[in-house]
């Protein structure tokens, strides 16, 4: 029995989807910081789309176009505070092209 391995990359993955940006109405903010706690710094890491990332000034910005709403910011961060997080406006945010 042969068994053929195929890489597929989570990227080649989310091409297929599609995201309607809700221009200057994001659905989540960061809250301001001097330094991100532990969760917030694991966001930069551990979000699918990639939304979080570090600054020059060492903290956590978050760009919510392409955010696949899967809600793994807010399980580590929305009790502690360090963000908001709301759903997208009706017809805006993630389209899903398989499901």
């Amino acid at each position: 029995m042969t068994v053929a391995v195929t890489n597929i990359r989570v990227e080649d993955k989310l091409y297929q989807n599609r995201y309607v940006v809700d221009a200057g109405r994001p659905h989540i903010r960061v809250r301001p910081h001097e330094w991100p706690s532990v969760n917030l710094y694991a966001l930069t890491g551990v979000c699918p789309a990639k939304c979080y990332e570090l600054n020059d000034q060492g903290q956590v910005e978050v760009i919510a176009d392409g955010c696949m709403e899967c809600g793994t910011c807010r399980v580590l961060c929305e009790a502690s505070g360090d963000i908001e997080w709301n759903y997208p406006r009706g017809g805006f945010g993630v389209l899903f092209k398989f499901g």
